[in-house]
């Protein structure tokens, strides 16, 4: 249905029985969070805080915390949306289906904005009176984590032209005046850094209007990876089956259906510490200079709802986040770049750190010792789309008998049988990665390395480990799966290559070094978490008997060092 609020929203989840009240007061420093993580684990219900230590206004969580219940709140509209993406990726379905199309084209009215008054139900307040929601014990203070921050281009203006994302915001703490200054935090590749580029060109401070809560669909659209170009402020109204209302006041444009916005500016060069935070992979993202919100006004409608969430290593409520965005769009990226047959950017490692795909090698049938080389073409083109660029590792294999990339245990097989260590190992260095990334060399500094691997079976994987003399330092060998061998161990790497060189490592295709290989072993979650957030390709892939030739790099085995380093992020602990 179209809801019209989050209370609305709240409302229709609570007669189906998905809404858990919590009447007793509850404090928004750890507290709060701590439910929300408790409740999301056990697949549980959305979240009602009725009674918020230091705060008037409730607080709702875990709305989008199984995909079951994002499709529901989004039943009406969701069919439509798919049929629009299909129309825009692949005009030919119009001329298969002409009355469905027809049909979803017609719902497509609800993208355009509709302008009101300013609604009489808002009066301001102060940022000190909203929910000071504080999620892990080392945050920098209080942060709105699910905003929708509102900038327009200065060189552009319009609602059709501005850029609608979810940036995180620090409230509190650090060196921030109360109630006049808020922390902006965005990375890398987002729209809103375009806009304070070209308003701090021209000498002016860049208007930002903060929306948070209001129909389910305004939050999701913030997150929705948009082409550039295309309106969030549409998007959430074709999804929400109800036209964006929006007001001005003061030159701000303000959401009339959301329940808080905050207005201020952003002022060319002024930053000041923002963290750290408890970010989604896992990890503390750790003090750096972002932009200050010199705050102007903060509105509050009439029994407003504050909707957050926790955000942690994965899986967490923002996971849910990605799996709708997947149902949504199907297939539209791989539509998008020619050859591309799937792409998994896989949750469990934190989603930018590594990308599982499958492509085509259509134009040398003829070869019989298939190689990776269309597969290349398609890497760099992955690497060169919206935020998949900010990956560290694409594995790529060919489309020929290729299992399911959402399945990762059975991709790494079927990869490690495959994979020429001597020629399938391509990096970049001195790059950019994801700004919440500390393996790198600095902020937005890293390395990236595609692998690609194609043609016929390899070698055959070991299934299980014989006896390793291991150098001192070293110990707790074990397969996290076929071929894939993890060891634990302090020591120095020189002298664990020496030593393995030595040994028979038949059946042995992928190696990675860890602090602790009881729990990496654990699951292949564990493993994909541990590896690839903690290592820096070019830095720390290492191999047996490498070569350096023209430049490439070689090797009969690599070996990944995912240990801890002292620039690492601290990890996240309750």
């Amino acid at each position: 249905m179209a809801y019209k609020s989050l209370q609305q929203c709240i409302s229709n989840l609570d007669k189906r029985g998905e809404i858990l009240k919590i009447t007793k007061e509850i404090d928004p420093n750890l507290e709060m969070a701590s439910v929300q993580l408790d409740e999301f684990a056990k697949a549980g219900k959305a979240i009602l805080f009725e009674n918020i230590k230091g705060s008037k206004f409730r607080a709702t969580s875990n709305l989008f915390g199984t995909l079951d219940r994002s499709k529901f709140m989004f039943r009406d509209t969701i069919d439509k949306v798919k049929q629009l993406i299909d129309l825009k990726t692949d005009p030919s379905v119009a001329l298969k289906n002409p009355a469905k199309a027809i049909y979803a084209a017609l719902h497509a009215i609800y993208a355009i904005p509709i302008k009101v008054r300013f609604p009489r139900s808002f009066h301001e307040i102060k940022i000190e009176d909203i929910p000071q929601v504080k999620c892990w014990k080392e945050d920098g203070g209080a942060f709105i984590t699910l905003p929708q921050v509102y900038s327009e281009d200065i060189e552009n203006p319009g609602i059709m032209n501005s850029n609608l994302g979810m940036y995180r915001v620090q409230l509190s703490g650090n060196d921030y005046i109360t109630n006049k200054e808020i922390g902006m935090h965005y990375q890398i590749h987002r729209g809103i850094g375009v806009h304070q580029k070209n308003a701090n060109q021209k000498g002016e401070p860049l208007k930002v209007s903060i929306f948070i809560g209001g129909p389910p669909a305004h939050t999701f659209a913030a997150v929705m990876p948009l082409p550039e170009g295309m309106s969030e402020i549409a998007f959430a109204g074709i999804l929400g089956g109800r036209n964006f209302r929006y007001a001005k006041k003061d030159g701000y444009t303000i959401s009339a259906d959301a329940d808080f916005v905050i207005c201020g500016e952003l002022h060319p060069n002024d930053v000041k510490p923002e963290g750290p935070f408890g970010d989604h992979l896992g990890y503390y993202s750790l003090t750096h200079d972002f932009p200050v919100l010199k705050v102007k006004k903060v509105y509050a409608k009439e029994n407003a709802i504050w909707p957050f969430t926790v955000v942690g290593r994965p899986p967490q409520e923002d996971s849910q986040f990605g799996a709708l965005i997947h149902s949504i769009t199907g297939k539209a990226i791989e539509k998008e770049i020619p050859g591309l047959k799937a792409v998994n950017a896989v949750d469990d490692s934190g989603v930018h750190p590594l990308l599982l795909a499958v492509g085509s090698e259509r134009y040398t049938p003829y070869n019989p010792n298939k190689k990776p080389q269309e597969l290349l073409t398609i890497a760099n083109h992955i690497l060169g789309t919206g935020q998949m660029s900010l990956a560290k590792y694409v594995f790529i294999c060919d489309e020929e008998d290729a299992p399911d990339v959402n399945d990762e245990k059975a991709y790494f097989t079927h990869f490690l049988e495959r994979v020429n260590w001597k020629r399938d190992l391509h990096f970049q260095t001195k790059t950019t990665i994801d700004t919440l990334d500390y393996s790198g060399d600095g902020l937005n500094e890293g390395s990236k390395v595609v692998i690609a691997a194609a043609g016929e079976i390899k070698r055959e994987l070991a299934i299980s480990l014989s006896n390793l003399n291991l150098p001192v330092g070293f110990s707790n060998s074990r397969l996290v799966s076929n071929g894939n061998l993890i060891i634990e161990g302090k020591g120095k790497i020189k002298e664990l290559i020496i030593s393995l060189q030595k040994q028979n490592l038949e059946g042995i295709a992928l190696i990675t070094l860890v602090d602790d290989a009881t729990f990496t072993s654990e699951n292949f979650s564990n493993w994909l978490w541990v590896t690839f957030t903690r290592s820096n390709p070019a830095n720390d892939i290492y191999g047996l008997n490498t070569e350096h030739k023209n430049k490439h790099f070689s090797c009969s085995i690599p070996i990944i060092d995912a240990r801890i380093k002292s620039h690492h992020a601290p990890i996240l602990e309750r």
